[in-house]
């Protein structure tokens, strides 16, 4: 299963996950430039467990280089399918995190995610010689997060059958669920790294990140992560929205609602709406007036359905404005 994208939008600009997709790759593009010297490169800065506990080998490691790779690991990377393929899912599922915990705590709450699957995966390969690199326990310590957050969400998902893409949004509760069950049984029946996957590592990092998350939600906000909220809120709520109605007294008329900033409720904003219509969909275009407020409502005359008098109902979209 490839996830595309997920349907929760965030409110804030994730500066930090940016920050992070773009440190990752910096990282990835040194690691390249280490030429014929890459695998000794990987092996100093990725996680190896042996580098603690073999004798034979810490002694050519000060205890610097040894403690180091814990955080180091996190942002290297075995190729580029693996690193596209982490930074896409850190993408999808980041964002929303960030949004929820802000800028400040997300930052250290990913950091704390991605040397926690590291130590996870310590204990669990103590002897092992073979590097362990890339962002991955970081991350699933992020899915982990978002499985708490927001198990509703839908996750856009393209599962390839053959030579036919089909794409189908799945819940998210079930997307990471599924996820992290493949974790367990590849953990448990490869005897926790095999094909160069580090299983343990995903497996601790996703149960740290519903830790850290429990742990996070009880520190309050500082007025620092205040102002940067503001500073990163979007001016612009995503311009295609899917709008799901539902009839009122009059069965002709529909009722949804529509989702704004606080910027486009000043200014006013043009949006595209799809409206599932049997097994078609609809799409119009609303024009979104300047000054309109919560809980207004903008009524599209025609939209609705037939009546018997062979004229259509209007549509009432409730408007709701985003709150950072």
């Amino acid at each position: 299963m490839i996830p595309i994208r997920d349907t929760t939008p965030s409110r804030t600009v994730p500066v930090v996950n940016n920050t992070i997709i773009g440190i990752n790759v910096v990282f990835f593009l040194v690691q390249l430039a280490q030429g014929p010297d890459q695998n000794h490169f990987v092996y100093v800065y990725g996680l190896v467990p042996a580098k603690l506990t073999d004798p034979r080998i810490s002694s050519y490691f000060s205890f610097g280089q040894q403690i180091i790779s814990f955080f180091t690991f996190m942002f290297l990377h075995g190729g580029f399918i693996h690193l596209i393929g982490n930074m896409w899912s850190l993408f999808i599922f980041g964002d929303n995190v960030e949004d929820r915990l802000g800028s400040p705590r997300y930052a250290l709450f990913y950091l704390l995610c991605g040397m926690a699957s590291g130590l996870v995966h310590f204990i669990f390969n103590a002897h092992s010689n073979i590097p362990t690199i890339g962002a991955s326990g970081a991350i699933a310590g992020v899915m982990g997060a978002y499985f708490i957050l927001y198990p509703g969400s839908r996750i856009l998902t393209l599962i390839p059958i053959i030579f036919i893409p089909w794409f189908v949004e799945i819940p998210a509760f079930i997307f990471l669920g599924f996820w992290f069950l493949l974790q367990f049984l590849n953990a448990a029946g490869s005897g926790g790294q095999a094909g160069g996957i580090a299983w343990w590592a995903h497996i601790g990092g996703f149960i740290f990140g519903v830790i850290f998350l429990k742990l996070f939600d009880r520190i309050p906000t500082t007025g620092v992560a205040g102002r940067l909220r503001q500073a990163t809120e979007r001016k612009h709520s995503h311009r295609f929205q899917v709008v799901k109605t539902a009839h009122g007294k009059e069965e002709a008329n529909l009722y949804g609602t529509l989702t704004i900033t606080q910027y486009e409720a000043m200014v006013g904003a043009r949006k595209l709406i799809t409206v599932p219509w049997g097994l078609q969909k609809r799409l119009y275009h609303v024009i979104v007036p300047q000054g309109i407020g919560d809980g207004q409502v903008l009524r599209l005359k025609g939209v609705g359905q037939s009546k018997a008098d062979g004229t259509r109902g209007d549509m009432m979209l409730k408007i709701k404005i985003q709150h950072v």
